[in-house]
């Protein structure tokens, strides 16, 4: 009992610690779960938030509603198809810029290289918008201008169906690049020098040592930064396709949650848009569980068992 009651004490300042945390969570997350009710009533604007428990029960009728929709499978394959070039981009090119700034030796650049690649992730999502706009301009912006000096004609990029995707990525890639290889330079410190040491008595060169060494020795790192990135990949990218779409644009950017904000804040239709909203959690729910067994089945770590 009194080295329970040790323990307790000894731990107390951590339990501190970690109770902003907690309060935090419970407030902005737990809580507002209570809204999800809203997806199974119809609830009308202004109605407040006892309507969340008074309004009448509607069952499935949003959901059936949205999946008959004639904009469903345009919606859906935006959002999938965004998040699958983010993936590709936003989790694969951290990993070869950290293995290319891990090669570096001169120790100043290296920190140089590092210190501008994480300066685009201080930058707001409308900062980003506004360069975006700015470097594509047909009226003084710099690509346009760039294209005009070789001969070309230049088009109006963000305000194309066929560009808009391309341009939205890059912004985005570029923006989270840096700050998505500070995890995988730290699992880099951890490889144990002496293995390069013996692949190299062995005649091995860096690339066989890339292959045979580094990889292998920041896969656990690799398997759970992909299951991260797994869990939030429909919600990202919301803020910057908001920002710089537009109508002209709908066929090939119009995702889940800008249709959300739309429905839910724009048409006031707030039971429609929240059980929208919901749709798009199960399929996260679902992506980070097959993605969590695929991990495991691969020997590789997993977020839980």
């Amino acid at each position: 009992m009194k080295s329970l009651r040790k323990k307790k004490s000894d731990y107390a300042a951590l339990y501190w610690l970690m109770a902003p945390g907690l309060v935090y969570f419970f407030i902005f997350r737990y809580i507002p779960m209570l809204g999800t009710l809203v997806a199974f009533k119809d609830v009308a604007p202004f109605e407040g938030i006892e309507a969340i428990f008074t309004a009448p029960w509607v069952g499935l009728k949003h959901f059936r509603k949205f999946i008959s929709s004639v904009f469903f499978w345009n919606i859906m394959g935006n959002t999938f198809i965004l998040a699958g070039l983010r993936m590709i981009f936003e989790f694969g090119l951290p990993i070869v810029l950290a293995l290319m700034i891990n090669e570096v030796r001169l120790l100043k650049f290296k920190k140089a290289v590092q210190t501008i690649s994480y300066l685009p992730y201080f930058v707001s999502n409308v900062v980003l918008a506004g360069m975006v706009f700015n470097l594509l301009s047909l009226h003084g912006g710099l690509i346009p201008e760039i294209i005009r000096f070789f001969g070309g004609q230049p088009e109006y990029y963000v305000g194309m169906s066929d560009t808009f995707r391309p341009v939205l990525v890059t912004a985005i890639v570029w923006k989270n690049l840096g700050w998505g290889t500070i995890i995988y330079l730290a699992a880099l410190t951890g490889i144990d020098p002496q293995l390069y040491e013996a692949a190299e008595i062995d005649g091995a060169g860096r690339w066989q040592q890339t292959i045979r060494i580094t990889l292998p020795s920041i896969s656990y790192a690799i398997a759970i930064m992909f299951l991260l990135r797994i869990s939030v990949v429909l919600n990202q990218g919301y803020e910057e396709t908001l920002l710089l779409y537009s109508p002209a644009v709908y066929k090939t950017a119009d995702i889940i949650d800008t249709y959300v904000f739309r429905t839910g804040l724009e048409q006031m239709n707030f039971s429609f848009a929240t059980a929208v909203g919901f749709f798009k959690s199960l399929l996260a729910l679902a992506l980070v569980g097959l993605s969590n067994w695929t991990t495991k089945k691969l020997g590789q770590d997993s977020l839980y068992a």
